[in-house]
């Protein structure tokens, strides 16, 4: 039976990957025009890049200018994937003796010659202190490439069903029930007169800020339900099914309900704090929905990260310039309804992307925001 035999910068390529990969969450991720490198990204890591290089270096001048190449590509991960800052560990595997590594900004560097300088590199002990104990073990060529190749496929497989289980198309509920109860309201106000009429609208539980800090709080959630015109409640309820739809699908049920109707809150009380004029329809809590993608797409960026950059962005600040153009428009139902949605999924969360400590926060945060406008809505403001 013949022996595999690996080398010793193979060996410790894949242990280091398979360390990364399995141990520490990391994802291989494509970077064109490289060779003999390896570049792993972890969004959550204590370093967002590590760099696998086995390129021979020989002198410092070669060693600057590949600090500058790594650094110049950081910056178009950092671009790509909208991101305030990249740092990355750069492990060199073949440099020569002569040269020293150092920290630069973004970027610190670690020299390993073999497999025993992965267990006793200080650098790399103190940001990855279980390194030591959960690095692969074996030895034998074919059991190594074995062992690191099942390991590796495993968690690719696992990462894939929770992809499937977050991205797949699932029965949409939520969204047709909110649309149905706009329309069926808009029917009832129609058939009373009212596709028009502020006073039939009012009645049936209008945004107006004196009825409002008068105790009639219902209004706060039934005003983002009704609609002025055929055309208001076409364009809200297209606009909620193709979001919703994807909100829905994304985030589950019950999350994406609570994120709407906190949306919808939001909305009105930034409302009422700039208006005492009646205000309808479910804009603002679609705008929260729009906050809600915001943050979902950040964190799944690496999926999504063109579409925040070409899609949800630009519709987010287009409608926001046009509801300052168009005096008919309720652009503060639109902002709160945003921030609202956008710290209302901080606070639930998102699966297998953010930590209990984020939740905590986005509670806090929420909580802070939520009472900040009630404050003014009902305190501040006679």
């Amino acid at each position: 039976m013949s022996t595999v035999v690996v080398n010793n910068k193979d060996e410790i390529i894949m242990k280091l990957v398979h360390y990364f990969i399995t141990e520490e969450n990391y994802t291989p991720i494509i970077v064109n025009g490289v060779k003999d490198e390896i570049w792993l990204e972890n969004d959550e890591g204590p370093y967002k890049i590590v760099r696998i290089n086995s390129n021979y270096i020989h002198n410092d001048e070669q060693f600057r200018f590949d600090i500058f190449k790594t650094r110049s590509i950081l910056k178009q991960i950092k671009k790509k994937t909208l991101s305030f800052s990249v740092n990355a560990l750069n492990i060199q595997l073949n440099l020569n003796d002569g040269i020293k590594t150092y920290e630069t900004k973004n970027v610190d560097s670690v020299k390993i010659d073999n497999v025993a300088d992965i267990t006793t590199n200080q650098g790399l002990l103190s940001i990855f202190p279980n390194i030591k104990d959960k690095l692969i073990k074996n030895t034998d060529g074919l059991d190594l490439i074995i062992n690191v190749t099942k390991d590796i496929n495993e968690k690719t497989e696992r990462e894939n069903r929770q992809y499937e289980k977050t991205f797949s198309q699932k029965p949409i509920i939520i969204t047709k029930i909110l649309i149905a109860i706009s329309i069926i309201l808009f029917v009832l106000t129609t058939l009373n007169g009212g596709l028009y009429d502020p006073n039939v609208l009012y009645n049936y539980g209008s945004v107006y800020a004196p009825s409002i800090r008068a105790g009639q709080i219902y209004r706060l959630l039934t005003g983002t339900f009704l609609h002025a015109g055929f055309m208001h409640i076409l364009c809200n309820m297209y606009a909620l099914y193709i979001i919703g739809s994807q909100i829905e699908t994304f985030i589950g049920k019950w999350k994406y309900l609570t994120v709407y109707l906190i949306s919808a809150i939001s909305g009105s009380l930034m409302s009422v704090i700039f208006t005492d004029a009646q205000s309808v329809g479910a804009s603002g809590a679609i705008f929260g929905l729009l906050g809600c993608l915001l943050y979902f797409g950040y964190h799944h960026r690496l999926y999504l990260g063109n579409v925040l950059k070409s899609q949800i962005i630009p519709v987010i600040i287009l409608n926001l310039a046009l509801g300052f153009l168009i005096p008919s428009i309720d652009n503060a139902a639109h902002i709160g309804g945003l921030v609202g949605g956008f710290f209302a999924t901080m606070a639930l969360g998102i699966e297998n992307k953010d930590h209990l400590s984020d939740r905590i926060n986005g509670w806090i945060t929420l909580s802070i925001y939520l009472i900040f406008l009630v404050y003014v809505a009902f305190i501040m403001i006679p």
